[in-house]
């Protein structure tokens, strides 16, 4: 949140510095508000552009085989823009290149889901997807363990929609 906030003074001292070049080259001809005016420009532009990027500039950074599964659009009073068209501030990711299969248990997988939310550090929660019955156990919890036939036991599970799109994404993996 640091480096957002310095880059986006150095855009509007850049962009000032634009129209102070502009109010020289037209020999005072421009109002002196100009100014301040495209510094203020410069910062709220880059502010935009910071928010409606994060998740491109986020999945672009993932490596090969995390899969997006969902992701939150948010409105906000002071982000009136936000209701023209919502920002993406959350999201949740499969990791497929951790799945792992029990032989005695082929409808389970087990994967890594990845939560990252906006200026907040990422977290990786290990979680199992029954894809027969169509529900989640997070492996969260020193009473968790695996049984010698693959079940899980002192999990807590939940039920999801059949549709759910990590369930899919976890499912569909090899």
């Amino acid at each position: 949140m640091l480096f957002e906030l310095i880059a986006a003074v150095v855009a509007g001292v850049a962009i000032a510095g634009v129209a102070m070049s502009l109010r020289w080259a037209s020999r005072g001809r421009l109002p002196k508000w100009i100014v301040p005016a495209a510094a203020g420009l410069g910062m709220l532009s880059y502010a935009l552009w910071s928010e409606y990027s994060w998740l491109s500039r986020i999945t672009r950074a993932m490596p090969e085989g995390v899969v997006v599964a969902w992701h939150n659009e948010d409105r906000a009073f002071w982000r009136p823009w936000s209701y023209y068209r919502p920002v993406a501030n959350r999201l949740s990711a499969v990791d497929t290149r951790t799945a792992q299969r029990h032989p005695d248990q082929p409808g389970q997988v087990m994967v890594d889901l990845i939560l990252a939310a906006r200026w907040q550090p990422s977290a990786r929660v290990r979680v199992i997807y029954d894809c027969n019955s169509n529900r989640r156990a997070d492996l969260i919890g020193s009473d968790i363990s695996v049984a010698e036939d693959g079940a899980i036991v002192g999990a807590q599970w939940l039920q999801l929609e059949p549709d759910d799109a990590a369930l899919r994404i976890a499912c569909q993996t090899d």
